[in-house]
């Protein structure tokens, strides 16, 4: 005869037993279906009137017939005719719970995505009303461990099909937690704890009772799943401490502490999982330390970075995330300046994916450190292409992935390489900048009819670095068709920024009043306007319509002497105002704008008015040296010796001086329209003015 009690030995596994025709799975056959208080009595029944004793007692306190959910009967029959042993509600939940890890690893290895999620589904409902079924019955610590199983169970399913974890995911552990303090009857003053307060009793109290290591162990890697995914580092290092004995320590490095923890193996008889503990534990070893390499990455602590990284890509790395963690390693030997190896681990990342997007950013990135412009444009021209390719994703295992507990990607993250849109425009600007200004006008047309035909959401720019709001865009682009000669393309450009942004132009008197008032309406679209006359007025002088282009840049001047600068005291501008808005670019684009007429008046031969031009963009921006050659040029050339003599001497005395790195920037079409203004040859000038100069009397 088999002993009943808590010390008994364990529950033996059962193969699934079902009833035959007339039977309860529950009772018994038919004739002896009676409640557990009524007329007939069997001798063989457990202390809850559903089968005989297995190995151990069930709780004292018990409904008179087992709450099971109707499923479980139903995914029990047998052909007619089989013998049916009688079978306790455990064994019997606990097939339940195997025969539903069975169906969830059937919809996993399933190859039709609607037969998949539909099996999934089902075995979470499944899981869900076994739960609700042993949460009816009072707690008792023979059956925890098949309950907290259960529950782990439907937590791994459920936050794998939803793709993370939720407040659900936690009031489920919790609810865990406290099933195991009820058996103490002492839970009511733990519960104002919190969750690291119900740990911190349950793991104390389930030391004096072994049998509910294993599954507590399952729980609480699930628990540190959901506090890793949220960012709870605090709680998460207490929750390990305490899982190692060792809270008394100060050590809190999460790698140190997830490869001491050693969760105890579940015995051979123990209910099937769909994921155990010591398969969350490297999960939550790879994820944790590719964060941490990730975090110690943007602050630039790369020594640590790099160990970090190295520690995630060793470990239990599915290929979308490994791709991510060696092009991490690429960014980090790159900023420490061992760029071969960089190359090695970027590549690597090509080979082991079809996400190329983060690992091609970074090559271009690398080609441009190390000077090599053509591989450097090749790879954006690839890292263009791979955002246009959609790739099928593979269908994510429905267990706790490394994926899961891992943040999204900030923008600003070196392993963000945005859209499409946002490719295309750092091709674009490289060319640009590089010098390649047939390329950059076509890749520029592509990205604005990209953005305008509403192919993609509205662009944002680039967050790393600042990119350009979208009126510098237009700009850039127009300046781009100017410089490969396409002036009338650039005009029309140039039109349809206008048709944009000229409607605020009746509001500019009040724009302006209430910008020295300080308020938040932005006084900064005379800015964009006004370039866009600028740079109007250069394609005009480039078709040969001087009167034209003149017209252009004084109502360029008009705008411009009206505009106001950002105030430096109203913080930094949003992403729509970057670069359009500081002192310096407006002090720059007045001398542009004067130097350019001034030109005009120079080739129309009204020396005079070039002369008050160049004067005036002097006093304006000091610091624009162009303006001083090409005021020098016209005194001399006016017979103004004098005044063009002092002016020499000033800026041969510059010339002399050492060179300083300017410490602000301007917008990239700007940088390109001074350079067509730039004075050609300095030094001949000087040379030339020098010889002119009567030598010195010795005497």
């Amino acid at each position: 005869m088999e002993e009943a009690g808590v010390g008994a030995a364990k529950l033996s596994r059962r193969e699934s037993v079902s009833p035959v025709k007339g039977e309860s799975p529950f009772l018994g056959p038919r004739e002896e279906q009676r409640s557990c208080g009524g007329v007939r009595k069997r001798r063989d029944l457990s202390p809850l009137g559903c089968g005989p004793r297995r190995g151990r007692a069930y709780p004292s306190a018990t409904p008179s017939r087992c709450p099971g959910p109707a499923s479980a009967t139903m995914s029990h029959q047998t052909p007619l005719g089989s013998s049916v042993p009688h079978a306790s509600c455990l064994d019997l939940w606990r097939e339940k719970n195997d025969q539903l890890v069975r169906q969830a690893k059937v919809a996993q290895d399933s190859g039709l995505s609607l037969r998949r999620q539909q099996l999934a589904q089902d075995a979470l409902e499944g899981f869900r009303g076994l739960l609700h079924s042993l949460r009816g019955l009072p707690a008792a610590v023979p059956v925890l461990p098949l309950e907290l199983t259960v529950t782990c169970n439907f937590i791994t399913l459920r936050a794998s099909l939803a793709q993370g974890f939720t407040e659900d995911q936690a009031q489920d552990i919790q609810q865990g937690l406290e099933r195991v303090l009820e058996t103490q009857e002492q839970l009511g003053p733990r519960l104002e704890c919190g969750l690291r307060g119900l740990w911190d009793s349950v793991l104390h109290y389930s030391s004096l009772l072994l049998e509910l290591l294993p599954a507590l162990h399952h729980l609480a890697g699930l628990q540190a799943a959901l506090w890793l995914s949220t960012d709870c580092l605090g709680d998460l290092t207490f929750l390990l401490q305490t899982l190692n004995g060792n809270q008394s320590e100060a050590s809190e490095n999460l790698l140190r502490l997830l490869k001491t923890w050693s969760p105890p193996a579940e015995e051979s008889d123990a209910p099937l999982t769909l994921q155990d503990a010591r398969g969350l534990r490297d999960v939550l070893l790879t994820a944790s330390a590719y964060r941490q390499g990730l975090r110690e990455l943007i602050t630039g602590s790369l020594p640590r970075a790099l160990s970090s990284l190295q520690e995630a890509a060793s470990g239990l790395c599915p290929r979308p995330v490994l791709v991510q963690v060696y092009t991490a390693l690429g960014t980090c030997l790159r900023k420490m300046g061992s760029p071969q190896r960089a190359l090695l681990y970027l590549v690597a990342a090509l080979k082991g994916g079809s996400t190329w997007g983060p690992p091609l950013l970074e090559a271009s990135r690398l080609y441009r450190q190390l000077g090599n412009t053509a591989a450097e444009l090749e790879s954006l021209e690839l890292l263009v292409e791979a955002l246009n390719v959609t790739h099928s994703s593979e269908a994510p295992q429905l267990l706790i992935e490394v994926e899961l507990l891992l943040p999204r990607l900030h923008p600003a993250s070196p392993l963000h390489c945005g859209t499409q849109s946002q490719a295309k425009y750092l091709l674009a600007s490289r060319c640009l900048h590089v010098g390649r200004a047939e390329d950059a006008a076509e890749h520029y047309l592509d990205l604005l009819a990209l953005v305008l035909d509403g192919l993609e959401p509205k662009f944002s720019p680039p967050p790393s670095p600042a990119g350009p709001c979208m009126p510098e865009v237009f700009l850039e682009a127009a300046a781009a068709l100017i410089q490969a000669g396409r002036a009338q393309d650039a005009l029309t450009v140039c039109e349809e920024l206008l048709s944009r942004t000229s409607s605020l132009l009746p509001k500019m008197p009040q724009l302006w009043k209430d910008a020295r008032k300080g308020t938040k309406e932005s006084p900064h679209c005379p800015s964009w306007v006004s370039a866009t006359y600028l740079l109007q007025g250069q394609a005009w002088v480039q078709l040969g319509a001087q009167k034209e282009a003149i017209s252009e840049f004084s109502r360029c001047l008009e705008l411009l002497f009206r505009a106001i600068p950002k105030d430096k005291e109203q913080g930094p501008a949003s992403n729509g105002e970057k670069g359009c808005v500081s002192d310096m670019t407006l002090q720059q684009l007045r001398a542009a704008a004067l130097i350019s007429r001034g030109l005009q008046w120079v080739a129309s031969g009204q020396d005079t008015k070039a002369l008050q031009d160049f004067l005036l963009s002097v006093q304006m921006c000091p610091g624009n040296q162009d303006a001083s050659f090409h005021l020098l040029q016209t005194l001399r050339r006016m017979d103004r010796r004098d005044e063009a003599t002092a002016l020499w001497w000033r800026l041969e005395a510059q010339t002399k001086l050492p060179q300083e790195n300017a410490a602000w920037s301007l917008p990239l079409y700007l940088e390109t329209y001074l350079g067509w203004i730039r004075f050609p040859d300095r030094e001949t000038l000087l040379e030339e003015f020098q010889t002119s100069l009567p030598e010195p009397c010795d005497l």
